[in-house]
């Protein structure tokens, strides 16, 4: 297994150890996070101040460089979904730029006073959300000539294996906390998926794989379906299953139905930005094929 030091970005067989077991006492499901950004640091919702006027513009907070979702050249697909939105309910659009971190949503909506942020879970409990406009599940992707193919987390072949993860700065993906419980930790690389240097954060664990450096990686399923068509050599994507990992206390997701997340007060835009999924989801469709996401239909397994 290498390690990566004298490197930010990537973080050694040791430090996935060690972060791993440093929050093993903590309850599965606080442990555990969406895709999405996160705020677990906060202990309350971003509050906003009381407003029933209408809003005057769209103003999005988004990552500088977070490809698929986004970027200051506005080539995400999120940004494409959010330039959509705008034209739908005829409001100017205009971003702030944030990379997510711990409090982003926090920051995003109360201390940048933005309106929307373009992804969230269904369920999150922080923020006023949308209806979900996709749905979309964590994957295992390895090279099309691999001896090894992955069909889930009890598969024998994880244990011979070099295995990427992605870490998020101290709160487990799902996938992370999967393999822990299969005492797997010795066997993985993780690729930090926060970056605000050149580049594109979200490929090097996909090209990771492409280049042998590791054998599977294990990814959200927009960044593995827009980076693996993207390798010199062929790889193969497999969507986690079961959609759920019951192994443990408490279980715990693979598949997220992602919504748009806005101010609590915002209840009248929110509306229209219902409607405007509705109205405009073949167009929708289109852009998030036109970035390779993988997808399920609303609420399936």
């Amino acid at each position: 297994m290498s390690s990566h030091s004298g490197e930010n970005r990537q973080f050694s067989r040791r430090s996935c150890l060690q972060w791993a077991a440093a929050t093993a006492a903590l309850p599965a499901v606080a442990r555990a996070v969406c895709p999405c950004a996160i705020d677990l640091s906060a202990s309350q919702p971003p509050a906003a101040a009381p407003t029933t006027k209408p809003a005057a513009l769209l103003k999005v907070c988004a990552d500088p460089n977070n490809l698929p979702f986004s970027n200051r050249e506005h080539a995400g697909f999120e940004d494409k979904i959010a330039a959509v939105i705008a034209r739908d309910v005829g409001l100017p659009l205009e971003y702030e730029w944030l990379p997510q971190r711990l409090g982003f949503y926090r920051t995003a909506l109360k201390t940048f006073d933005c309106n929307l942020v373009m992804a969230a879970p269904a369920g999150f409990e922080k923020a006023l959300i949308t209806q979900p406009y996709y749905r979309s599940s964590y994957v295992f992707v390895y090279r099309q000539d691999s001896k090894t193919p992955i069909h889930s987390f009890d598969d024998p072949a994880l244990r011979t294996v070099k295995i990427g993860i992605p870490l998020t700065g101290g709160y487990n993906t799902p996938p992370t906390h999967a393999l822990a419980k299969r005492k797997l930790i010795d066997r993985l690389t993780g690729f930090s998926v926060f970056d605000e240097s050149e580049g594109k954060p979200g490929e090097r664990i996909i090209a990771a794989v492409a280049s042998g450096e590791i054998d599977v990686a294990i990814a959200w399923g927009p960044q593995a379906g827009y980076f693996a068509k993207r390798q010199a050599v062929p790889l193969e994507m497999v969507r986690v299953l079961p959609h759920e990992d019951a192994l443990g206390e408490a279980k715990m997701p693979f598949t997220f139905d992602i919504c748009m997340a806005l101010r609590r007060p915002d209840k009248e835009l929110r509306n229209r930005i219902n409607e405007a999924i509705v109205r405009n989801r073949s167009e929708i469709d289109a852009i998030l094929d036109e970035y390779q996401v993988p997808r399920l239909p609303a609420g399936s397994a």
